[in-house]
C-alpha cells in the first residue's frame, strides 16, 4: 500500500515518525499551495532535504549564501562547473575545496533542521513517499528521526515566543552593556555584536546576520535576556533607511573578527571623509584575541554613531574626539580601542 495522503489527516511529524519507526529508505515529497518540499531518508534517518544535482533554489546553496559561507562569485563558479559536469552540489563543494567534508556536514545539519522546522508547521497539503527515489551517493549526514523532530518541535515553540518578544520589526537595537571579558560568547553572539549599532531595526539585523533566521532570533533573545542589548528607538514604517547607513556585510568566510575591526575602523574614516592610518593599525596590532575583537567592533560602532549624532546636531563633524567627550557624547575611555591605535583628523 502506497504511503500517501492529505496533511489534514496526518501531520508531517506523524508521517516522519512512521517512516523512522519502519526504517524506510526513499523520499517523502510534500506539497502545500505553491510550496514543495522533500525529505530524503535512509534506514529511517534523515539525510537531506534537497534534490540531487544543483538548482538555483537548492536549499543547501541558499543556506550557504544566507550564512555568508559562499559568495555570489563562488555561486556562479559552482553553476559553471555543474553545467559542464552535472555533478552534485555536495560533491562540488568538497572536491572543489570550497568546504571540507566535516564543515559541509555541519552546514548540512543546520540546513536540514532549518528546513524541517519550516515543514513540520504545514497543516494542510498532500504527501507521498517514494521508496524508489533514493539518494545516489553515500549520505554525508544521517540525523536521528526522533532527535531531529524533537529539535524541530522545540524551535517551533521558540519561534512563537520570539514573535511575542520581537513584536515590532521596526524596533532599533543598540548595545546596552558589554558582557564581562571573561564571559564565554557563542559564535552567533559575536557575529551580532558586530552588526548591532543602534541604527538598524530587528529585521535588518536578522537579515544581515550570517545566520539562519531562527539562529539570529535565538541569539538576540539570549542577548536581550543578558541585558547586553536593548531597544533604543523605533523607525517610522514609512521611513526608508537613511542613505549610507546600510549594514555592512560580515567578513568573508574564514576572515577573523579582528579583520572586521580594521574594516570597521576604515569605514569610520570613509564615512566622515577622513584619513585613517589603516597600515599603522595593522602594524601596531598585537596578536588578535577573539574576545577582545568583539568588544573592539562594538567600540568602533559606538564611535561612528557618536560622530554621526554630533554632525546631525552641529552640522559638521568634530575636529577631534575631544569634542565628543566634552559634549558628553562618549566617555574618554570610549576613544581608545583595546589593541588598536585609532587616529582621527579632518
Amino acid at each position: 500500500m502506497a504511503l500517501q495522503g492529505n496533511l489534514h489527516d496526518f501531520s508531517v511529524t506523524e508521517i516522519l515518525q512512521l517512516v523512522g519507526s519502519q526504517k524506510k529508505t526513499g523520499c517523502l515529497k510534500l506539497e502545500w499551495n505553491t510550496e514543495r518540499a522533500q525529505i530524503h531518508v535512509f534506514d529511517g534517518r534523515i539525510i537531506g532535504t534537497r534534490s540531487p544535482g544543483m538548482k538555483a533554489d537548492d536549499p543547501l546553496l541558499q543556506f550557504l549564501i544566507k550564512v555568508h559561507r559562499l559568495s555570489d562569485e563562488q555561486r556562479r563558479g559552482l553553476f559553471s562547473i555543474h553545467k559542464e559536469s552535472n555533478r552534485d552540489l555536495e560533491d562540488l563543494l568538497v572536491n572543489g575545496r570550497y568546504l571540507d567534508a566535516d564543515e559541509l556536514k555541519m552546514y548540512l545539519e543546520r540546513q536540514i533542521l532549518n528546513d524541517l522546522t519550516r515543514i513540520v508547521r504545514w497543516e494542510s497539503g498532500s504527501y507521498r513517499f517514494e521508496p524508489k527515489e533514493t539518494w545516489p551517493a553515500p549520505p554525508l549526514v544521517r540525523l536521528s528521526m526522533e532527535g531531529a523532530l524533537i529539535e524541530a518541535a522545540r524551535r517551533v515553540d521558540e519561534q512563537k515566543r520570539f514573535v511575542s518578544k520581537f513584536k515590532n520589526p521596526y524596533d532599533l537595537l543598540g548595545v546596552r552593556d558589554l558582557p564581562d571579558p571573561d564571559e564565554p560568547l557563542a559564535e552567533e553572539e559575536k557575529e551580532l555584536f558586530g552588526i548591532i549599532d543602534g541604527q538598524h531595526t530587528v529585521v535588518e539585523v536578522v537579515e544581515a546576520a550570517p545566520l539562519s533566521e531562527y539562529e539570529a532570533y535565538e541569539a538576540l533573545d539570549r542577548m536581550l535576556d543578558a541585558n547586553w542589548i536593548e531597544v533604543v528607538g523605533r523607525r517610522d514604517p514609512g521611513t526608508m533607511e537613511a542613505p549610507g547607513r546600510r549594514i555592512l556585510a560580515p567578513p568573508p568566510p574564514h576572515t577573523s573578527v579582528s579583520r572586521e575591526v580594521v574594516a570597521a575602523v576604515t569605514v569610520l574614516a570613509i564615512a566622515v571623509g577622513l584619513h585613517f592610518g589603516a597600515r599603522a593599525i595593522e602594524a601596531q596590532r598585537p596578536e588578535p584575541r577573539p574576545e577582545s575583537d568583539v568588544f573592539a567592533v562594538v567600540q568602533v560602532q559606538q564611535l561612528r554613531s557618536a560622530l554621526e549624532l554630533y554632525r546631525s546636531e552641529n552640522g559638521r563633524y568634530p575636529k577631534s574626539f575631544d569634542a565628543l567627550v566634552a559634549d558628553d557624547w562618549i566617555s574618554r575611555g570610549q576613544t581608545r580601542v583595546l589593541g588598536y591605535k585609532v587616529r582621527y583628523g579632518l
